[in-house]
């Protein structure tokens, strides 16, 4: 299987091209590494490049990155409107293909640990690489900048590095070296050069102040162009989308009677992100990225047929080999994958009835609580069919601990460890299910409210699938809870199996009550 990870390292220089220039040759040198983009700022005074290749080679290459980083780039004689600690400031890695986030912390901490060693420039780790939960966030740790920090470093211990002496590299910084999931830099710039309401706007919209998830900001001062920017982080664009937070900066920004004048991407951004928001802003109807042209010719490349007979065979295809699958007599998938497939379904006919409703007319006034109706259940959807695999994994997983030897007494310890371990796993699976298809079952009934009359037979099977799976998924979690040892794990796990089906009874029962 091919290895692939991201690397975007964001190095305080967005003035002198020389010097960028300087830092993409030492990285692209190394073998197997891609320079996919390079964006420079001089406002923020800074750059980022994103790198691509092998777990090991990118790895390299931003080592030595920051290397060069530290013979070009004096901290001290540093300015620029964007936060910043160190000569390369960040160095977050992120999983493509086949590694996973843990991978990336094991990489990230070594990463740390060869700085150190290499140029003696100390590092913290932050988000899912961070040793203590008050560095998840990366503006704790930047917290002061590098000045503030290069004076607390000398009497607050909170504030020394995970690896290093409790001192700064005295032109280099600090580097802050993670593990995360795609992040999308992107920022909104404002008709003001009014920094304040930025910052108001940018407060509104963040999550640490009560606004939306997924989303760091700041306002940002752009001197060189007189205007005034919210400046974002967007850590999971599939549950917070970059046309959510453009609407809600625009929403606010109107409270100060001032408008959006552009937004911009800084870096690289997924395709399914751009996908997202033409859908949302394009009303599209029926959208499907099969559309896309790039999307189908891809899917052609791979194997996939051409042309299809029609849709009734099409359909008929499709699900064909899940259906043997589950057929087959083998152990897995099973009631579990089958649990979460339901739900899946259920959120996927959600979405159809929300995308068809928000195109009528007589829906016109619930246009935007559909459209956020139908981001979330997109959203399910993906979680509950990507539980369908982990599910039957699971399982597989508490086959193969019975499996193992147990010869002598040692042999037989771990393979009784095995087995708990995995029938722990087995039955939280199907709880997340659980507690997404009771939650998907909720949000299903909150908006029938303001789906189309016409839909309401869809709306009603794809709670009644919801409900299949919550149940079914229930049902395989207490299952499993018969086999395990650890009597508080198991009591505290059927507590939550209470919990869930109480809120699932309570909602069917406030469903008949409104019908």
């Amino acid at each position: 299987m091919k290895r692939l990870i991201e690397c975007v390292p964001n190095f305080s220089e967005g003035r002198d091209a020389a010097k960028v220039d300087a830092l993409v040759a030492t990285m692209s040198a190394v073998p197997g590494v891609y320079v996919l983009d390079r964006e420079m700022d001089a406002d923020h005074n800074r750059c980022v490049i994103t790198l691509a290749g092998e777990p090991d080679a990118v790895a390299e290459a931003a080592i030595l990155g920051a290397g060069k980083a530290m013979e070009l780039i004096d901290m001290t004689k540093h300015t620029g409107a964007h936060p910043r600690v160190g000569a390369t400031d960040v160095v977050p890695f992120i999983p493509i293909e086949g590694v996973t986030i843990e991978d990336c912390v094991a990489l990230a901490r070594r990463v740390g640990q060869e700085l150190w060693k290499r140029y003696r420039i100390p590092v913290f780790f932050y988000e899912a690489a961070a040793t203590r939960p008050d560095r998840v966030n990366l503006e704790n740790i930047r917290r002061g900048q590098f000045e503030g920090l290069r004076e607390e470093m000398k009497h607050n211990h909170d504030r020394q590095p995970d690896v290093g002496e409790p001192k700064l590299h005295p032109t280099a910084g600090v580097t802050v070296v993670g593990a995360r999931k795609f992040l999308i830099a992107y920022n909104v710039n404002l008709n003001t050069h009014d920094v304040s309401i930025a910052n108001k706007i940018a407060k509104a919209i963040r999550f640490s102040s009560g606004g939306l998830r997924y989303v760091k900001s700041m306002g940002v001062e752009l001197k060189a162009r007189n205007l005034a920017q919210v400046s974002i982080n967007l850590t999971d664009f599939e549950q917070t989308p970059m046309h959510r937070v453009y609407e809600m900066v625009k929403r606010e920004a109107e409270r100060y009677g001032v408008t959006p004048a552009g937004s911009e991407i800084v870096g690289l951004v997924p395709k399914k992100a751009i996908e997202m928001a033409a859908d949302f802003f394009l009303q599209l109807e029926n959208f499907s990225p099969a559309q896309v042209f790039e999307n189908k010719l891809e899917a052609v490349l791979s194997g996939a047929p051409l042309a299809d007979t029609g849709k009734e065979d099409k359909l008929a295809r499709l699900a064909r080999p899940f259906l043997d699958a589950v057929a087959a007599p083998t152990a897995t998938p099973g009631g579990g994958s089958v649990s979460a497939f339901a739900g899946a379904l259920a959120a996927s006919l959600g979405q159809m009835v929300a995308g068809l409703s928000r195109k009528k007319k007589s829906q016109a006034a619930h246009v935007e609580k559909l459209s956020e109706a139908l981001e979330e259940l997109r959203q399910t959807a993906d979680e509950l069919a990507e539980a369908i695999d982990r599910d039957a994994a699971s399982y597989d997983a508490v086959m193969a601990a019975f499996k193992l030897p147990q010869g002598d007494t040692k042999e037989a310890q771990r393979r009784e460890e095995a087995i708990q371990e995995a029938t722990r796993r087995a039955a939280e699976v199907p709880l997340e299910v659980a507690e997404r298809t009771v939650a998907l079952f909720e949000r299903l009934g909150q908006l029938e409210a303001v789906a189309a009359a016409s839909m309401r037979s869809d709306l009603q099977v794809a709670r009644l699938l919801a409900a299949a799976g919550a149940k079914g998924a229930l049902a395989n979690v207490e299952i499993n809870l018969d086999g395990i040892a650890d009597k508080a794990f198991a009591q505290a796990m059927r507590q939550k199996v209470g919990a869930l089906r109480g809120r699932l009874d309570g909602a069917a029962r406030a469903s008949m009550a409104q019908n």
